[in-house]
């Protein structure tokens, strides 16, 4: 089958020693730890991706009711589709900054695979568009480090907010450390809110609605500490209630 061609293919070819090109034999790659974590903010969908001929498979069904399908997409193209027409040159960019960032952090390395976040609007039941919130996990590699499969997750975040400020998160997996990229003139990385490696945890954590009894176990520290966290992560986003600092650390890239 002729692999179709979409948005971000020629971007994505450019990178052969980090993208698999060459079809592979298919492995169920487990993704449910993954799912686990998933940010409780909204309705949501996931579809994983065979990177070497942009097919899809794994679709949650939630997708056909977001969206309004009928049928389920088969390749990358048909969930581009989806996508605001003038969103579409933003995720290129954000892809491009993406991959740029993750080749500088050391892409096509075995065994490093990276998550990545950003937002667009996307066309829902209704036809009219909501702001989504796009989660990008590299799940396999092949022999030589290149990426064969990726977990994408689309939440619906209009609820919460409606604005795109245009940055991008790349963190690789397993690793505290995170990158914000802003890719809007409005912003500058510079003077975004930093979190610390411990505080990207708890917040992290919060977002996918625990506790912070359920944090404090989860992190092997006392509840009286993940308090603590939490004062500081509303210090630095300027906010007061748990909800609004989900709302601005989606708007500051940091989710």
């Amino acid at each position: 089958m002729k692999k179709q061609q979409h948005l971000l293919a020629e971007l994505w070819e450019s990178y052969p020693n980090a993208i698999a090109s060459q079809q592979l034999v298919s492995k169920n790659v487990p993704f449910g730890k993954y799912l686990a974590e998933t940010l409780a903010i909204g309705p949501f969908y996931y579809y994983v991706i065979n990177i070497s001929d942009y097919t899809i498979h794994d679709i949650h069904d939630n997708l056909l009711k977001l969206h309004g399908s009928q049928c389920y997409p088969t390749t990358v193209k048909e969930i581009i589709d989806y996508i605001h027409p003038d969103d579409k040159d933003f995720v290129y960019e954000a892809e491009k900054a993406t991959l740029s960032k993750m080749e500088e952090m050391g892409l096509g390395i075995i065994g490093k695979l990276y998550r990545t976040s950003y937002c667009f609007r996307m066309k829902i039941a209704s036809g009219h568009y909501h702001l989504f919130h796009h989660q990008g996990i590299h799940l396999s590699q092949d022999q030589e480090g290149r990426i064969t499969t990726a977990l994408n997750i689309h939440t619906d975040i209009n609820h919460i907010t409606a604005v795109n400020n245009k940055i991008v998160l790349v963190k690789a997996l397993g690793e505290r450390n995170y990158h914000q990229l802003a890719l809007s003139t409005a912003h500058n990385e510079a003077k975004l809110p930093k979190f610390s490696k411990r505080e990207m945890e708890v917040l992290n954590l919060l977002a996918q609605g625990l506790t912070s009894i359920q944090i404090a176990e989860k992190l092997f520290i006392s509840p009286f500490t993940v308090q603590v966290h939490r004062k500081n992560l509303l210090k630095k986003t300027k906010t007061s209630s748990s909800g609004c600092l989900i709302k601005k650390s989606i708007e500051f890239g940091l989710l």
